[in-house]
């Protein structure tokens, strides 16, 4: 039984400083992630409402 990934990055941008985008594929929500030296952070993607962001159609890379 293949187990499927529970979140897919689909946007990433940056090498030393990096900025992406994963997506929970159980969810459809979308979480900002932000690194840079040795720290980071995820949370939620917003729009303009404060609702999260919901990708339900997503190419996986």
């Amino acid at each position: 039984m293949k187990k499927e990934k529970r979140f897919v990055k689909v946007y990433t941008q940056g090498i030393l400083e990096t900025f992406e985008i994963w997506v929970d594929t159980e969810t459809g929500v979308n979480y900002a992630y932000h690194q840079a030296g040795h720290s980071g952070g995820m949370t939620p993607l917003l729009d303009a409402n404060g609702k999260p962001v919901i990708t339900l159609d997503f190419d996986e890379k």
